[in-house]
């Protein structure tokens, strides 16, 4: 039999090496195989141990120690009937059930860490068809034919930016992959890395004779450290085995690889950013035109596409561009894969085809909100993106439909927000976010999302003034208009379309001083209810600034003026006494 752990960043962190290792200790090694692989999505229920038997699957799920040695029992007896109920369950199954991978297809699946697992599923067979039976050219209109998109965000055609560098006058050109994932909750790139590298490799190396590069460049988030090592490890095997170097699988064609580890700004999202980046400049954006397609990596004809981008290239090629444009819309092709957070039962990695609607991303496949909890909202496209209200569920998932809803599909990190979520504070945290990560090169990103994020905080400590949600509107339509690049042009998306959906909230903080979320403390009032308090004491004595006062077996009160809203009264009180108001 052969036995596969999970072990991606998730699985790690819940575990995985600790189950791995009992199950290396307790199995019969001789007559089975123990190995690894990455995250298959279901980020929820690791860490994941499967067991191939036969062309029977065994999955079973949030294994601890000691159930990775019953599991390693019943391995070596041939007889899973005991171990019945550490199994996936039918309604977990469907959260793959429900999804379409191209991507992702071998996340979970393969070992990562060995080529030979890549090439037994047809791995480097579309790298050896463009390189032996096509000529750039044609790679580039079955890459057109296929309608693929940028995945990193903009959503621009794909074909077209490797057409233009392909176009482009010089002998160098450069090759450039964008892993910079710096969206709050998205983690689709690392997982990508994390458990299919060879896919990434033989996708670039596809892009690169399509375009003509020499040199291909991975950019990653040096906090990416697995991801690296993979990816490193991946490349070294590639290059030994002829897919990367000189006269690739013998023939003209020769490109290098590398990998340049950065240093966590997110501005280095932005193309431009991340070229200065990768020459050893601070990470800024540069004026376009020229674009990088005529002027970029040292400043010659380069070309950037993300991770998922390129993870699509192979399937493309093998299956045929028309495959791929047979799934989606019209307006935007193929499958996109969304990482899934927040107040969500079911947390992980999702991959559907475009055409497919929130509700069937939230409540089909990741299966509502967590602990009956009313759904309030989704933030798409992270700090660049917008908050979607519950009104507009049935909203489809494709670029044009997103965009009309103030949002973007950007990266694809999709955080779902329920009833106990205050969209005020919500809109301040990612304002937060990216003014701290401001390149600040241009005065209205500089100052701009600073001056929205006072008003914000302002209006989040109860001292907002009715003038501050005009002040907002046209502080948000200033930076959008005259930022230099795209971290300033779509910061202010998460106040719009807070505003938009969520204008209630604002004045409810300005005019009655209240957070019906209960999460903006200084807004917060606690009060003991007299008919619930049994005048235990309990919670004067748990008051660190002494704000409760009352005699035993009488109801208590709290003094307001003291109260530090600490909320150690409320965990303490064993009667429901004390309310948040």
């Amino acid at each position: 039999m052969k036995i596969a752990v999970g072990q991606g960043s998730c699985g790690i962190a819940a575990g995985a090496m600790k189950a791995y290792d009992e199950l290396k200790n307790k199995l019969d090694l001789s007559k089975h195989e123990l190995t690894v692989t990455g995250c298959i999505g279901m980020c929820y229920l690791e860490p994941i141990v499967d067991v191939y038997d036969n062309g029977e699957l065994h999955r079973f799920v949030k294994v601890s120690e000691a159930s990775a040695e019953k599991i390693a029992a019943c391995v070596n007896s041939g007889d899973f009937s005991s171990v019945k109920d550490l199994e996936i369950s039918d309604e977990d199954k469907q959260f793959l059930e429900k999804q379409t991978r191209i991507a992702l297809r071998h996340c979970g699946v393969i070992n990562p860490e060995k080529i030979e697992d890549y090439t037994s599923e047809d791995g480097y067979k579309a790298l050896n068809k463009v390189l032996t039976s096509m000529t750039p050219e044609e790679v580039i209109e079955e890459i057109k034919i296929s309608g693929l998109a940028g995945r990193g965000g903009a959503g621009f055609p794909t074909w077209f930016k490797w057409n233009a560098a392909r176009q482009s006058q010089g002998e160098t050109k450069y090759l450039i992959c964008n892993a910079d994932e710096g969206d709050p909750g998205a983690f689709m790139d690392r997982a990508v890395i994390e458990g299919d590298p060879h896919n990434l490799i033989e996708g670039m190396m596809i892009a690169a004779y399509a375009i003509g590069a020499c040199e291909a460049v991975v950019y990653v988030r040096a906090e990416y450290p697995l991801a690296i090592r993979r990816l490193e490890n991946a490349i070294k095997q590639a290059r030994e085995k002829g897919y990367i170097g000189k006269n690739i699988m013998g023939t003209d064609f020769s490109c290098e690889m590398r990998i340049k580890a950065g240093a966590g700004a997110f501005v280095c999202g932005e193309e431009t950013a991340l070229i200065e980046s990768l020459e050893g400049s601070r990470g800024m954006p540069r004026l376009k035109p020229p674009f990088p397609a005529q002027s970029g990596y040292w400043r010659k004809p380069s070309n950037i596409n993300n991770v998922e981008t390129f993870a699509n290239v192979s399937w493309i090629i093998l299956n045929g561009g028309s495959a791929f444009s047979a799934m989606g819309t019209e307006n935007s092709k193929g499958t996109k894969v969304f990482a899934l957070t927040g107040k969500i039962k079911r947390g992980g990695l999702v991959e559907i085809p475009m055409g497919k609607t929130l509700r069937d991303v939230i409540f089909d496949i990741g299966g509502g909100i967590k602990n009956g909890k009313e759904f309030k909202a989704v933030q798409m496209g992270g700090p660049s993106g917008g908050c979607i209200p519950a009104d507009l569920l049935d909203t489809v998932i494709d670029y044009k439909a997103l965009s009309a809803t103030g949002a973007i599909m950007g990266s694809g990190g999709m955080v779902v927000m329920d009833s106990d979520t205050c969209m005020v504070e919500m809109a301040r945290f990612f304002l937060d976010f990216t003014a701290k990560e401001s390149c600040g090169k241009c005065v209205h990103c500089r100052l701009g999302t600073k001056r929205m994020l006072e008003i914000l905080t302002r209006i989040t400590e109860g001292n907002g003034k009715e003038e501050d949600i005009d002040l907002l509107r046209e502080l948000c339509l200033t930076v959008k208009d005259g930022a230099l690049c795209g971290l300033g042009q779509t910061a202010p998306n998460p106040v719009l379309t807070t505003l938009r959906y969520f204008e209630n909230e604002y004045v409810e903080h300005i005019k009655d001083k209240h957070c019906k979320a209960h999460e903006c403390t200084n807004l917060l009032r606690y009060e003991i209810n007299g008919e619930n308090c049994k005048g235990c004491t309990l919670c004067a004595k748990k008051c660190p600034v002494g704000a409760i006062s009352g005699t035993v077996k009488n109801p208590h009160i709290i003094d307001m003026d003291k109260c530090i809203k600490c909320g150690n009264c409320k965990t303490v009180c064993r009667f429901g006494a004390v309310e948040v108001k």
